[in-house]
């Protein structure tokens, strides 16, 4: 039995305006209906596996916790990280947490990655179990198909054996053109996946030979953590004082009993959109589309709706990613959408909310995105999910109007409970108190009509929250 442990509190920016730090590619759907992180909890489930551990942040935790009850993939244990730390405090806090079973392994995986043949994904996995059993630290890589630039490689003892480990010589830093041209033509370099397999005491006996330093702090982030609805928060002050660093840097490239292990299972990392293009379906003359989008007279181009009502219509481009939503349109020269994270640090440098914001704000009970914002009116689109509450609470600066469109609305305004249904309406004077939850067992939808002289979302002064926020 292998415990999963998957990372899944990144936020990438090579993929905006889909992939933004308020909602990271992690947890979209680009290829099929599931997001990639419901795809890794769909691989790593199963006979073979245990319930996952999985590490992220607190900005995210209703989110994995929601995707993956809609999975039916519930009974993992969602450890929310303080602060941005890399990947080696995550994968030792880890292991700490599954120190009573020593003997056992853990499979180290992103969240962000897919692999489109499940059964390649399988074998390679057991043929790693078999090494790690043995007490070697296990990596899997990729055989080259391209000079790729943008990802880093592992060289080999000895040539790339299929269904075989070979004793691992070094990780390579990602190379320059010339070099990635020879590293394509050599017979024992793989690309590096960063999933790693290894039993829990042999992973710790590393950390203690190579990064002892990490060890302490990890204890006592442990140690000092509290659950929370669920969720088991790390104690901040500890978890805060660890240095940032990769497990590549802080262990594997320091250990000497690393067994590199083949992976022919049609695997991307979806690092950019010419990542995408490349893993995607394309037709004879090389493009790819999802959503609502024409392609007339185009080659080698990656056009993408994210709005049905956005209709994308590319006509004689050629090398070319274009991408809308609602609020962001990208369109790109395939060979630099490796550099699309400048766009991404200019925006933010302007001030330019699309940046980081995404136009669907996710919170606990459900979702909201704008429709209309005037100088002293905001029109919004709710979406409460089936037991989601809002918090008791009030507004300083403005009123506001409740219109259900979709589903039944527990509404609380002063001491007034009353159920609303659809194309039921109520008002919400400026400095009443007030509340709205789902009680029914489908998805409730409201437009709620905003006028005052202020409509930041930081005019509210909570009384009661079920989810404890401030």
């Amino acid at each position: 039995m292998i415990h999963p442990v998957i990372l899944c509190g990144g936020s990438g920016t090579r993929l905006w305006p889909s992939s933004r730090r308020a909602y990271p590619k992690q947890f979209a759907a680009f290829m099929g209906e599931h997001s990639l992180f419901q795809q890794t909890l769909l691989r790593l489930s199963g006979p073979e596996f245990n319930a996952p551990v999985l590490l992220t942040n607190a900005d995210f935790r209703f989110l994995v916790e929601e995707q993956a009850v809609a999975l039916g993939l519930s009974d993992g244990r969602i450890i929310l990280e303080p602060a941005v730390r890399n990947t080696a405090p995550a994968v030792l806090i880890a292991a700490l947490s599954l120190e009573d079973k020593p003997d056992d392994l853990m499979l180290v995986a992103p969240s962000d990655h897919i692999f489109q043949d499940a059964e390649a994904f399988l074998a390679a996995v057991r043929t790693g179990a078999v090494a790690a059993h043995t007490g070697a630290l296990v990596t899997f890589g990729v055989t080259p198909t391209r000079p790729e630039t943008g990802f880093g490689y592992l060289e080999l003892d000895g040539p790339v054996v299929a269904g075989q480990g070979t004793a691992l010589l070094r990780f390579l830093e990602k190379p320059d053109v010339t070099m990635a041209a020879e590293l394509l033509a050599a017979d024992n370099v793989l690309w590096n996946t960063g999933m790693f397999l290894f039993r829990v005491r042999d992973i710790l006996a590393a950390f203690e030979a190579h990064a002892p330093h990490m060890l302490e702090a990890c204890r006592t982030a442990l140690a000092r953590g509290s659950e929370d609805l669920g969720f088991f928060r790390l104690d901040p002050p500890a978890y805060e004082d660890l240095e940032a660093i990769s497990v590549d840097y802080a262990i594997m490239e320091k250990a000497d009993n690393i067994i590199a292990v083949p992976l022919d299972a049609h695997w991307s990392d979806l690092g950019s959109w010419d990542a995408l293009h490349a893993a995607l379906p394309m037709d004879d003359a090389g493009v790819a589309g999802s959503g609502a989008v024409t392609a007339v007279d185009c080659e080698n181009t990656l056009l993408r709706s994210e709005d049905d009502n956005i209709q994308l219509v590319g006509l004689g481009l050629k090398n070319i990613a274009a991408v809308a939503m609602r609020d962001a349109v990208l369109v790109a020269d395939l060979d630099h959408a490796q550099d699309v994270r400048k766009v991404v640090a200019t925006l933010k440098a302007a001030g330019v909310s699309q940046a980081v914001d995404y136009p669907q704000f996710h919170r606990p009970w459900g979702w909201y995105e704008t429709l209309c914002l005037g100088d002293r009116f905001q029109v919004k689109r709710i979406m409460v999910k089936p037991g989601g509450i809002l918090s008791l609470q009030s507004h300083v600066h403005r009123a506001e109007h409740w219109v259900v469109v979709a589903g039944t609305a527990r509404v609380t305004v002063g001491d007034e409970v009353k159920l609303l249904s659809e194309n039921e309406s109520v008002y919400i004077p400026l400095g009443a108190v007030h509340r709205m939850e789902n009680p029914g067992k489908v998805p409730m939808y409201l437009i709620e009509v905003q006028t005052g002289i202020y409509l930041g979302e930081d005019d509210i002064v909570r009384y009661e929250d079920v989810y404890d926020r401030s």
